[in-house]
């Protein structure tokens, strides 16, 4: 498992005094507020800052980071990825996983068919959908419910699926 969890990517700068505008890779936006530091993670490093400020506008987060304090420092990091370690967080319900885990993950029918791999999670709005392919590069589309995800057993590197009518491959 990786030590540190992406939950978003700086996107552009904000007003004049440093702020930078955050994608967030989250379901829970509002995570943001409970943090009082984190990791920027751009192509040459990884750095812990201090969160001065949050705010939320268009779905975006809005952070101010201590010792950022122009929008020439704050355009320099655009592009970059926000980090936190994955210790100080708080645990995940049950059935509730992180995506970076579930990534590589291979897919197994009931039946015992392996699909493939978990190549990609993306959400919908009504659901998730994971995204699985095989060697040759053949994808399966297989949605996030409980009629189809069986069982996900992250030590196994298993995830087991029942394909419901509309989903045989």
């Amino acid at each position: 498992m990786t030590k540190y969890l992406e939950i978003g990517q700086i996107v552009n700068t904000f007003g004049i005094k440093g702020m930078v505008k955050i994608k967030p890779f989250t379901d829970d936006i509002n995570r943001f507020d409970r943090l009082e530091t984190i990791y920027i993670e751009s192509k040459k490093s990884r750095k812990e800052y201090e969160i001065e400020e949050v705010k939320y506008h268009k779905n975006m987060v809005l952070m101010k980071l201590k010792g950022i304090n122009t929008i020439e420092e704050a355009d320099l990091l655009r592009q970059s990825y926000l980090l936190v370690d994955r210790e100080k967080e708080e645990p995940l319900e049950e059935g509730v996983y992180y995506i970076v885990d579930l990534l590589g993950l291979e897919v197994y029918t009931d039946e015992g068919q392996l699909l493939g791999k978990v190549d990609d999670i993306f959400n919908t709005g009504s659901n998730d959908v994971y995204v699985v392919k095989d060697e040759l590069g053949k994808q399966v589309l297989l949605p996030g419910i409980p009629d189809v995800l069986k069982d996900v057993d992250l030590e196994k590197g298993r995830i087991t699926v029942h394909l419901i009518a509309g989903l045989e491959i």
